[in-house]
């Protein structure tokens, strides 16, 4: 019989692959643990447009610093029959009370857009919460209305400001349309870009202070309603009930 004798060096080196063994094995079990983690974790998106047969529409305006086109609009949707929403920062609210209370008079919606127009997925979950209670309030004590429309500022969201938004029984909102008139183009580019990207359902993205949305409006509500849509408020466009959005944003009813 053959007698195998181990020297310490060799027990030494036993040891340590056993040892390298063991840490790659937690390694791989901890990666696929969170990889099975994270494909089981549901990407929560806010509503960018809804489902339905009807050939409707909704325009909205983001509203977070200058008011000397905000009357003008409103006379050009006045002019036109049209209603819409108006997406307030709440330090806006408090330099501008007089036009919260009119764009609310004249019959169009007022949303939330925060209260400072902060980067939402850059700050805590109180904070998140508190930018959009506190721009509630200011607005709700000027049109004694609940507010029950959110949009994250720059658009920038994640699971964390949808679940707020939701738990404060609020829509959070975007938009499938986005005119850039942010970036000054012609009022015909805008219209051209709406008309090309309008569906039923959509929610189009406009500012109360880019240079040619004034002049614009008038062609891209012709426009519109050319195309045989109807436009409302986005509170009426949004279906009643239980709902879950698509991995596109379309808001879908559930059944």
């Amino acid at each position: 019989m053959k007698v195998i004798t181990i020297t310490k060096k060799g027990l030494l080196m036993i040891f340590a692959c056993v040892l390298i063994g063991a840490i790659m094995l937690t390694i791989t079990t901890s990666t696929a643990s969170q990889a099975i983690q994270t494909a089981s974790a549901e990407r929560l998106i806010p509503i960018y447009y809804v489902d339905t047969t009807e050939k409707v529409c909704s325009i909205s305006f983001d509203a977070a610093w200058g008011n000397e086109q905000t009357k003008t609009l409103l006379d050009i949707l006045d002019e036109h029959k049209v209603k819409t929403t108006f997406f307030l920062v709440g330090d806006w609210v408090e330099k501008y009370p007089e036009s919260v209370k009119e764009i609310s008079k004249r019959g169009h919606d007022v949303g939330n857009h925060s209260d400072t127009h902060a980067h939402m997925t850059q700050i805590s979950l109180s904070e998140q919460k508190a930018e959009i209670e506190n721009c509630n309030q200011k607005i709700e004590s000027l049109i004694n209305k609940p507010v029950t429309l959110f949009r994250p500022p720059y658009g920038e969201y994640d699971n964390s400001v949808v679940e707020v938004c939701n738990g404060l029984d609020m829509y959070c909102v975007q938009w499938d349309i986005d005119s850039l008139d942010w970036k000054d183009p012609t009022p015909q580019d805008m219209v051209s870009r709406i008309e090309n990207n309008l569906k039923d359902g959509s929610i189009i993205l406009l500012h109360n202070g880019a240079k040619n949305t004034p002049e614009a409006l008038p062609l891209i509500i012709e426009a519109i309603k050319a195309k045989g849509y109807k436009i409302v408020p986005i509170s009426q466009l949004l279906p009643k009930g239980n709902y879950h959005t698509e991995h596109d944003g379309k808001m879908v009813l559930d059944t």
